[in-house]
């Protein structure tokens, strides 16, 4: 009699692992599948209607915000990191610390408090009505409450994401470039527009990408100021005429776009292989820059600064103060912290986990499959959040339906709607959304440790769940903190998927400033906001702790 081959405990380890890959690939692929089952059912009014009245409006305005936002957050990430990599000046140090803060600040949040700031009896009106009392203030200020309002304000929100990715590459591009078109007799402009921006391509199209991707999932800020993109028009689909299966068709049409900026991006970053030089790694020294030339490159990176991050956190704290929300304090608040709290701490570790088990399952051991699964779990993060709500809906409401079957078959008392009753839903969406982030950290963290340390412990009898414990973990541990951060921090600001999926009664600091915007009377959330920024200042430092490498002036 022919006895079972007994499994090692390594491998059934390694099948874990790649069960919970193939499982992760199925959960953030499940909302994609779902959308295009539910825009495939008849929604012959509906569709006539969208395609009459709001579909063509919808794409044009996308198309315009997203080239408006692309354009001027290139424009002003690509010109200060270049200065700030490329140039010394006075203050240059306390900016490499600042250029990336309005990444605190959520787009929606911005768009609350300019739009306060710039309406007819806001203050910038009431100041320069005193300043100028002989002329017409209201017509001579913009009107933040259209396309190129919303271009700007969330334009300066995002601008870090293509200045973080450009100044990667510029302060690490090799001074044989610039010195070769120097001798050639290029100027300080020419070797920038003809050398440096050219390479820095690949960094350029990444960052453009993900700003592109922010301002597709904005919801807050573009509704507010009045712009009507197609994530607007799939939230009034959905919950004002109640067509599930019409918002589904306009979602694919944003995941078409979301296919699109993806592609745009790969070509951006073809041939990035070439940028550096294998012969001569000497790095570009940078200018120092004196007189009223450092001044202007000063005043140049502070004011974006002062734009995206500034005035909103000082707005913030003045009507806190104001409004006595600080003395007066709301207890409700501390309900909404506490749910915007458990519902990022959950989403994080579970995101956490199902980051790592996929990274390891390629590391134990690489084949097609596990490698096919990374990559899906890797693209969570472009799907607009309002897409991503809607594409769950289905798949947690049948996973309700079925419980609530198998209790009435029991005989048991019918649990209800557990996943989205008790904010599970929410969590999972957080899961999907951000998994790429852990997911990319882990990867290049694991990038890092060279196999024959595997091999080494290998050698000592140690086995892959020793491995694991005592040498992959110590070595992740920055990559892990950083993507806890990471994900805790866009739990925190997320909110469209958040708007859609909490349970009935239940808000978050996002959805209860939502809430306050809606009713016309933001500023009472103005203490919810100030936590939210206040909670994100400490991840975007730790972007920025490593990001300036020592380089004297030439």
């Amino acid at each position: 009699m022919k006895t079972r081959p007994r499994v090692s405990r390594a491998t059934r380890a390694g099948r874990v692992v790649a069960a919970i890959a193939v499982a992760t690939a199925i959960l953030v692929a499940a909302p994609v599948i779902s959308t295009i089952s539910l825009a495939m059912q008849p929604a012959a009014d509906v569709w006539r209607h969208l395609i009459d009245y709001v579909l063509p409006l919808a794409i044009l305005e996308t198309a315009l915000l997203l080239g408006g936002v692309s354009a001027l957050a290139l424009l002003i990430g690509a010109g200060t990191a270049w200065l700030i990599s490329l140039y010394d000046f006075r203050g240059r140090r306390m900016m490499v610390w600042l250029m990336p803060l309005p990444l605190a600040i959520p787009t929606y949040m911005a768009a609350y408090v300019y739009a306060d700031l710039f309406e007819p009896l806001g203050l910038v009106h009431r100041t320069l009505a005193v300043w100028f009392p002989m002329r017409d203030v209201v017509l001579a200020l913009p009107n933040l409450r259209s396309m190129p309002g919303a271009i700007v304000v969330i334009g300066f929100v995002l601008y870090p994401y293509v200045y973080l990715s450009a100044r990667s590459m510029f302060q690490f591009q090799s001074a044989e470039f610039s010195e070769a078109a120097r001798t050639l007799g290029a100027n300080s402009w020419s070797v920038f527009w003809r050398v440096s921006l050219p390479m820095a391509r690949p960094a350029l199209a990444v960052g453009v990408a993900l700003v592109s991707l922010e301002t597709l999932n904005d919801i807050g800020a573009s509704e507010y100021l009045g712009v009507r993109t197609l994530t607007v028009s799939v939230f009034t689909t959905w919950l004002n005429r109640g067509s599930l299966a019409g918002a589904a068709q306009l979602s694919c049409f944003m995941l078409a776009i979301v296919a699109g900026l993806i592609a745009i991006e790969r070509y951006g970053r073809r041939n990035a292989a070439t940028e550096f030089s294998a012969e001569s790694p000497r790095l570009t020294q940078r200018t120092l820059l004196s007189g009223i030339k450092g001044w202007w490159a000063f005043a140049v990176c502070l004011l974006p600064v002062l734009i995206g991050f500034f005035v909103p956190l000082l707005f913030l704290v003045q009507q806190s103060f104001k409004r006595g929300l600080l003395t007066n304090f709301d207890m409700s608040l501390w309900r909404d912290a506490f749910n915007s709290v458990a519902f990022a701490t959950l989403a994080t570790a579970i995101a956490l986990l199902l980051g790592f088990a996929t990274v390891l399952a390629c590391r134990w051991r690489p084949n097609a499959l596990r490698s096919i699964a990374m990559n899906i779990s890797q693209t969570g993060y472009a799907l607009p959040g309002l897409v991503l709500a809607l594409g769950l809906l289905a798949p947690v409401l049948a996973i309700d339906n079925g419980l609530n079957t198998l209790a009435r078959w029991m005989g048991g008392p019918l649990p209800g709607l557990i996943v989205v009753g008790s904010g599970a839903a929410v969590v999972i969406a957080y899961v999907i959304r951000f998994l790429a982030v852990p997911t990319g950290l882990i990867k290049a963290g694991f990038e890092r440790i060279p196999h024959d340390y595997d091999d080494s412990a290998r050698a000592a009898g140690a086995g892959q769940g020793m491995t694991m414990r005592l040498i992959h973990l110590p070595l992740l541990r920055p990559a892990m903190l950083g993507a806890v951060i990471i994900v805790f921090v866009d739990c925190l600001k997320e909110l469209p998927a958040t708007l859609l999926l909490r349970p009935l009664n239940v808000e978050t600091l996002a959805t209860s400033i939502y809430q306050f915007a809606s009713r016309g009377s933001f500023e009472e959330g103005a203490l919810a906001a100030l936590l939210i920024v206040a909670a994100s200042i400490g991840p975007v430092a730790w972007l920025t702790r490593f990001s300036d490498i020592p380089k004297g002036p030439a």
